[in-house]
């Protein structure tokens, strides 16, 4: 059977105009796997930036509001000990590294809060509208124009530091504008890498992808915290500008499907789910819905079967990782390691090596998956295996330097291993849904709804730990557990279906070898 034709808004008669300048340069075509590098190269460094950007404000909040490290410490018992050994400047004078009103103020730092909870509500709520757009629109373009909105409204909010600028509502509007348009990142970039890898290696392939969410917040922490001692506004213009201008990158060189790339698809495609109509098939992938050719509706989506249980548990499971994404380093610089106190800066630096350990987290998470063709035991197996490290993090983690490094590294890699599964190869899988017979204008609808809801839990996480630390950091971590625990169990019903196909595979191959023992 010949493969499904290519709805119209996918279809490209041109090759994007970078593809067709290196091809003239070349004077020859580039092989299907070029085409496949390319996609890899350019929706990582498009990812990168938009992590890169949004990890802007976290870095620049100690400058627009210097009291800010002070939350959370309301009852611990060596606050003045820290306080008097680096004491802050009072708001009320004029020196330098006073903060910026409207956030120097007593309330500064739960305005700092509600621009976050604001980002996050309109970026969860916005990746839904998104993913509905991309399956309709040609994802080269939508996505362009998602790079260069969020590099304008990421400059928009540091203008104000040249306008001088003192509204709360402008940077809250601005920060919301911003957060709609970096929705339009994930549901792209993870239906373009879709469309031109098949599922034989896809978990270990988007593991290694995935790499670019921790480049991504490393880049933005160290580019912005460079910045910052030149104004804290080019810490928002730089990364600003810099997501732009990968977004011209995008436009020019940015191959949607191998259709509209013009590569040819040999042996070498990875058994595309394309090929043949062909979709995924896997033992949580069963369909009970009518195949189809026209585009699938949001409705439609959630009834695929997986979608809603991995919905829910990266609603945990990201409530666990974005709250280590915007306090670790707050925790850090508040905890005692060995008896002595961090700076910011080195606290700042320490706390990369979660998302260093999640990069191998997600590396293994995805081959592990690929090896035993059992997405949901893997990201349940890494979400039970957070809990002990969470624990162990918590209770050991002050004892020295070197406990603090192996266990951070170790909680990096459970925490965000399924974190990166489930948002990269089990949406691909889901979006090419036997049901859907390869049609892709699923992938960026089921992987919007999958992070979207993902997105809802990393609103929530952050803001609940700014309040329930200022009680106890044995509270937060006991809501982590939980919420790590809750995860692992969403996914209870999916990880009985893998394990009964596995028992059923075991049995039929265990079957002809009793069938030679009783011939002999």
């Amino acid at each position: 059977m010949g493969s499904l034709p290519e709805p119209e808004a996918h279809q490209s008669h041109k090759k994007p105009l970078g593809i067709r300048f290196v091809e003239h340069r070349k004077k020859t075509n580039l092989s299907f796997r070029s085409h496949q590098a390319i996609v890899l190269i350019v929706t990582f460094f498009a990812y990168t930036s938009y992590h890169a950007a949004r990890k802007t404000t976290s870095i620049v909040k100690s400058a627009l509001d210097p009291t800010s490290s002070e939350v959370g410490l309301k009852i611990v018992p060596w606050k003045a000990i820290f306080l008097e050994s680096t004491p802050r400047n009072s708001t009320s004078s004029g020196i330098l590294g006073n903060g910026w009103a409207p956030f120097n103020g007593f309330d500064g730092t739960e305005l700092l809060g509600e621009l976050d909870v604001a980002f996050l509500a309109v970026y969860a709520l916005g990746m839904y509208f998104s993913g509905h757009l991309g399956d309709r629109m040609n994802l080269r373009i939508f996505l362009t124009i998602g790079m260069i909105g969020t590099g304008f409204f990421t400059s928009l909010f540091g203008a104000g530091y040249w306008l001088n600028i003192h509204s709360f509502y402008y940077f809250l509007v601005v920060q919301m504008l911003a957060g709609l348009f970096q929705s339009t990142g994930w549901p792209s970039v993870v239906a373009v890498v879709g469309n031109w890898f098949g599922k034989s290696k896809r978990g270990l392939i988007m593991g290694i992808w995935n790499a670019h969410t921790s480049i991504g917040n490393i880049s933005g922490s160290l580019m912005a915290s460079f910045l910052l001692s030149y104004g804290w506004g080019w810490s928002f213009v730089v990364p600003g500008l810099f997501i732009a201008f990968i977004g011209l990158v995008v436009f020019l060189f940015l191959p949607v499907t191998p259709e509209s790339g013009g590569a040819e698809q040999e042996a070498d495609e990875l058994d595309s789910p394309k090929k043949n109509g062909e979709g995924i098939k896997e033992p949580f992938l069963r369909s009970d819905l009518e195949d189809e050719e026209k585009a699938v509706g949001f409705i439609e989506a959630w009834k695929i079967p997986g979608v809603a249980p991995f919905a829910l548990c990266l609603f945990f499971a990201k409530l666990v990782a974005y709250t280590f994404l915007y306090w670790l380093p707050f925790y850090i610089s508040h905890t005692a390691i060995d008896g002595k106190f961090l700076s910011s800066g080195a606290a700042g630096n320490l706390s990369t090596l979660f998302d260093i350990g999640g990069v191998l987290g997600g590396i293994l998470a995805g081959h592990i998956s690929d090896r035993l063709n059992a997405r949901a035991i893997t990201a349940a197996t890494f979400m039970y295996g957070a809990i002990p490290a969470l624990f162990l993090y918590r209770s050991y983690g002050h004892i020295s330097l070197t406990f603090n490094i192996v266990l951070m590294f170790i909680t990096g890699m459970f925490v965000n291993g399924p974190y990166a599964l489930i948002t990269t190869a089990v949406s691909t899988d889901l979006g090419t849904h036997s049901s859907l017979r390869g049609n892709s204008r699923a992938l960026a609808t089921v992987t919007a709804i999958i992070d979207g809801t993902g997105s809802v839990g990393a609103a929530i996480g952050p803001l609940l730990t700014g309040y329930i630390s200022a009680r106890s950091w044995n509270e937060v971590f006991t809501m982590l557990m939980g919420a790590a625990l809750v995860a692992g169990l969403l996914l209870t019903r999916l990880v009985m279906a893998e394990m009964a196909a596995k028992i059923g595979e075991w049995r039929s191959q265990a079957r002809p070898r009793v069938a030679e023992g009783l011939d002999v």
